[in-house]
């Protein structure tokens, strides 16, 4: 029988919300599957009843950041005022103001993968492979629809800078480094902005 639960949520979203929680805070490696089970208020029985593994589980971790992640990172764009080199800085200052919160242990993805570095054919890689692309296809998108030339190239420079900026922020605890990495992103956008598109 499970533990009590703690929220009427399904048992299964309780595991997940868990597992975001306690992988997100301690890292993947140092959080057993008997302590997201006991977190989520569930026996571990339950929990292999959903997840089939604890590599399932952490792949799960991964995919329910995604959506979420991508639509921040485009709200915080969206509603930066001026052009597109203005939003972009827009976005590493939010991630710098983000990174001051004390609950805040960098990108969840580039962690996983740190963790998960000597198996390149994990699902959870995989997935942290397909929500960086999409995030940098997202930005090419924009910039395409603002005339910036190379946006595919242009966008592939920004992803460096922001994932130098969670990098470097892990190392130093220094949020300021986002707002520099802010800075060099929208110059290189801004110097794109003045470069005729070809046709």
């Amino acid at each position: 029988m499970d533990a009590k639960p703690k929220t009427d949520k399904p048992a299964r979203e309780r595991v997940v919300d868990a597992a975001n929680r306690l992988f997100y805070r301690e890292g993947i490696r140092a959080v057993s599957v008997d302590a997201v089970a006991a977190d989520a208020g569930v026996t571990k029985k339950t929990l292999y009843y959903h997840f089939k593994s604890k590599d399932d589980l952490v792949a799960e971790y991964l995919s329910s950041r995604d959506q979420p992640n991508l639509k921040l990172f485009e709200k915080w764009f969206d509603s930066a005022p001026g052009d597109a080199a203005d939003k972009v800085e827009a976005i590493f200052v939010q991630l710098a103001r983000s990174a001051r919160h004390p609950k805040w242990r960098g990108c969840g993805f580039l962690r996983t993968a740190a963790e998960l570095a000597n198996l390149p054919g994990h699902p959870a890689m995989k997935i942290g492979s397909a929500h960086k692309k999409a995030f940098e296809a997202w930005l090419a998108a924009r910039f395409l629809q603002d005339g910036i030339a190379n946006p595919e190239a242009i966008a592939r420079q920004v992803v460096l800078l922001m994932d130098g900026a969670f990098s470097t922020m892990l190392v130093h605890r220094d949020p300021d480094y986002a707002e520099e990495a802010g800075r060099a992103a929208k110059s290189i956008v801004r110097a794109s902005l003045a470069v005729p598109s070809p046709r």
